[in-house]
């Protein structure tokens, strides 16, 4: 290792560590300068190299300024977090070594098999040998388990998807609800389920899976000649963060052998919280989870996984080994290119296992346990505030409101609650994001750092009617 690179790497340490530390007095986020961004967008290829100082030089001036903000304690946009600093020392450590977590003999290897165990402990989920893997997040994950769902209703059709795809095959259906998130959509396309067959049933007044309304829309598939094959649950749906009910739902599964798989991207963690753990009850008899250890638990990012009751159903689904990656020391359990899709493969499970080993279990239930108890403090807060109208109870860290002033019609309300996420997002004092509920526009404060205080909450609010008056009243007379 030469010089050049060790006093490059105490500089970088410098400036990531400057830069964390300064992230709580800066602005959340703020648009970039026109002639900074274009300045990135057409940088040059570089005809002959620069060495690693002039490198740190760019990064200190032109992308640790422009962050997309969810760093700072006052992001409450989307489902993106901060980063453990357990997790970004580890990356450090894991790109060093650069290695292809395929499979074969070295540490990588058998870190992610614990890890993944690690994460199926956490949340109560039965944890075979085998049974999970990480990847680049949920949305790879749900591929992953909707093909082996795929698989199995398949060979149970005694049909070899494998060999023949889905031709001769009646259309398998899938069930989901108008909250289930739309990365169950691209992979149902992907898999050439088509989205036609993922059928929306109704929810109930909370947002939850109504079981009744998908017990009758099972039957009348089977009446038409399609074959039923997956539900898809929701440990914390994307709108509000509401947790179907898993117990009727997996009962339901059982008596009609679908498959039952849960979204539990960002919410499952929530199951860490005394408070809200009831909510969960049930959610360990899905045949596969699917979360993001890049959300709640905040290592960075990528980084999901996928768990399955049946080892054996997903290898089926996805093991192909080419003579040279014959490998007879893999042991009983093969690689993991035998699971999912990637060969080469990102060392992930470093920063997995710095992240929670940096907290451990109970340092991340007091955590989950925070945001949970923001979350419903900022609840209680849009409640008794006359200009604010709270859309849906708090189930998990999720808080689901609009901007209501007085003397505006429903449509003249929808208009001004959709304009407001940007006009917030610009003062550059805190961050939100809008979505849809029911139809109409909301801004949905997610909650995932444990930094966050109750002041934060407070600003949040100031900050939203603040603007929301700009925009209804206008900018004030100079």
């Amino acid at each position: 290792m030469s010089d050049d690179f060790r006093s490059a790497a105490l500089a970088a340490a410098e400036l990531v560590s400057d830069y964390l530390d300064e992230l709580p007095g800066r602005p959340v986020w703020q648009p970039m300068d026109p002639a900074d961004r274009q300045a990135l967008l057409e940088l040059k290829l570089p005809e002959q190299g620069a060495p690693l100082e002039e490198l740190l030089a760019v990064i200190g001036e032109q992308v640790l300024p422009a962050p997309m903000g969810n760093g700072s304690p006052r992001f409450f946009g989307w489902v993106n977090s901060a980063p453990q600093p357990a997790g970004v020392l580890a990356t450090l450590a894991a790109a060093a070594m650069n290695p292809s977590s395929a499979g074969g003999d070295h540490a990588d290897v058998h870190l992610e098999r614990a890890v993944v165990r690690w994460i199926a402990e956490l949340v109560g989920f039965p944890h075979p040998a085998g049974g999970g893997i990480l990847t680049s997040g949920t949305s790879m994950a749900t591929i992953l388990c909707l093909a082996a769902a795929r698989h199995r209703a398949a060979r149970r059709a005694g049909h070899d998807l494998r060999q023949d795809g889905l031709a001769g095959l009646p259309p398998l259906v899938g069930y989901v609800t108008g909250e289930t998130h739309s990365c169950v959509r691209k992979a149902a396309e992907l898999l050439g389920l088509g989205s036609r067959h993922l059928r929306t049933v109704a929810t109930d007044a909370e947002g939850r899976l109504d079981t009744a309304a998908l017990r009758a829309a099972v039957a009348e598939d089977r009446a038409a000649g399609r074959l039923p094959f997956l539900v898809v649950a929701s440990a914390g749906t994307v709108g509000t963060g509401a947790v179907d009910p898993f117990h009727p739902i997996a009962d339901l599964c059982a008596e009609e052998g679908l498959w039952l798989h849960v979204d539990g991207a960002y919410g499952a963690f929530g199951v860490l919280d005394g408070t809200i753990a009831h909510r969960y009850a049930g959610m360990d008899r899905a045949d596969s989870l699917a979360l993001d250890p890049h959300k709640w638990l905040g290592v960075p990012v990528d980084c999901g996984c996928a768990l399955v009751r049946d080892t054996e159903e997903l290898r089926a689904t996805f093991s192909l080994v080419p003579s040279y990656l014959r490998d007879e020391a893999a042991g009983e359990l093969g690689w993991f290119s035998e699971y999912g899709t990637e060969q080469t493969r990102p060392f992930r499970s470093l920063k997995v296992w710095a992240t929670i080993a940096h907290r451990g279990r109970a340092g991340i239930a007091a955590d989950i346990a925070r945001c949970t108890a923001l979350a419903r403090r900022l609840g209680e807060l849009v409640a008794t505030d006359p200009e604010l109208e709270l859309l849906a109870p708090v189930e998990t860290s999720i808080v689901a409101f609009r901007y209501r002033p007085a003397g505006l019609s429903e449509q003249e309300l929808d208009a001004l609650n959709g304009r407001l996420p940007v006009a917030v997002q610009q003062r550059g004092r805190v961050f939100v994001t809008g979505a849809l509920l029911g139809g109409r526009e909301m801004l949905r404060a997610c909650l995932l750092n444990a930094a966050t205080t109750q002041d934060d909450l407070h600003l949040l609010l100031a900050e939203v009617r603040a603007a929301g008056a700009e925009l209804t009243e206008g900018p004030p007379t100079p």
